[in-house]
């Protein structure tokens, strides 16, 4: 899901930390030297980088540029590998069938069953192509924010991870409590409140 996209979820975030020396050129190579790589290994099931804004499938950030402006844009790439299961229960089911027609048995094992379907998901692992997502990162560095296009989970923990090691800067998640906590204008009490708020429950 991108920001050119006609709709969208986005996940608010505040940087935090300071980067020594030109952020340019900081933020340039942390991006080359994490940049998404094609899975290489035929049993991997991930593999997670960044891309240009401009060219999610050629990651050259010599080539396409990542400032747009005073902001940073660029994506996050995650590429999967999965087998649908029913594809894996079809070709076991074939496999049990053609082993019990050659051996004149009537059943198999549950070990010989667990050793088929590990065969069966290893070999159509190798033969099933990534399947890549993108997800559009826009970083305003003047006033520490950042705007992520997706509010799934496990791509919000992956931004939040890769971008650590990136930049060696940190996420923080912006939602109602995390926007009070930061607020310059609340004192050490008014904190202190927040922090014991419980949710409600409401019925009829």
């Amino acid at each position: 899901m991108g920001l050119l996209s006609s709709s969208l979820s986005v996940a608010r975030y505040r940087v935090e930390g300071e980067i020594e020396g030109s952020l340019v050129e900081t933020v340039k190579q942390g991006l080359k030297k994490n940049a998404v790589t094609e899975i290489e290994d035929e049993y991997a099931e991930i593999t997670i980088g960044w891309t240009p804004f401009e060219s999610p499938f050629e990651p050259d950030f010599e080539k396409f540029t990542f400032t747009f402006g005073t902001y940073f844009l660029f994506t996050l790439r995650i590429d999967k590998k999965s087998v649908p299961s029913k594809i894996v229960q079809k070709q076991v089911a074939m496999e049990i069938t053609k082993r019990l027609k050659e051996s004149g048995r009537e059943f198999v094992s549950k070990n010989e069953k667990t050793d088929i379907k590990e065969m069966i998901t290893e070999k159509l692992m190798r033969q099933m192509p990534s399947v890549p997502n993108m997800y559009d990162v826009l970083w305003i560095p003047e006033d520490n924010s950042l705007m992520f296009c997706t509010t799934q989970k496990a791509a919000n923990e992956e931004l939040e991870t890769l971008f650590k090691n990136s930049f060696k800067l940190k996420l923080i998640r912006l939602f109602p409590f995390t926007m009070a906590d930061g607020c310059k204008d609340f004192s050490d009490q008014d904190r202190d409140k927040i922090a014991k708020l419980v949710p409600i429950k409401y019925s009829r």
